[in-house]
């Protein structure tokens, strides 16, 4: 796993995610999640290539209830760009590189 994902938690998430100088790509996910699981070396990939842009960030569900029932997370992975402290954009599901990496980019343009 890339040292350059942050793990947010519920006490974290406003100092880490809303109030983050970057955009914030937050992954919504669970270890039991297979999807999840699929996805996450790409983020890997894409905080080692987009550092310095945005920072991707992952909260596991099962450990914080709080902030996923803010957004009203239904399934995982789910994932929200924060610009600004505001929610832009949300993905909801698994993504091959070229489509998040293309996600992102929109989002945070």
């Amino acid at each position: 796993m890339s040292d350059k994902i942050v793990h947010v938690s519920d006490a974290t998430f406003e100092a880490e995610v809303l109030k983050s100088e970057l955009p914030v790509v937050l992954d919504f996910w669970a270890p039991w999640c297979g999807p999840c699981k699929m996805i996450a070396p790409i983020l890997d990939q894409l905080a080692e290539e987009m550092g310095g842009k945005v920072k991707i960030a992952k909260m596991n569900v099962d450990d914080n209830q709080a902030t996923p029932a803010q957004f009203g997370i239904r399934g995982i992975p789910t994932m929200i760009v924060f610009k600004d402290g505001k929610n832009v954009a949300t993905k909801v599901g698994a993504l091959a590189k070229p489509q998040l990496e293309a996600f992102i980019n929109e989002s945070i343009a």
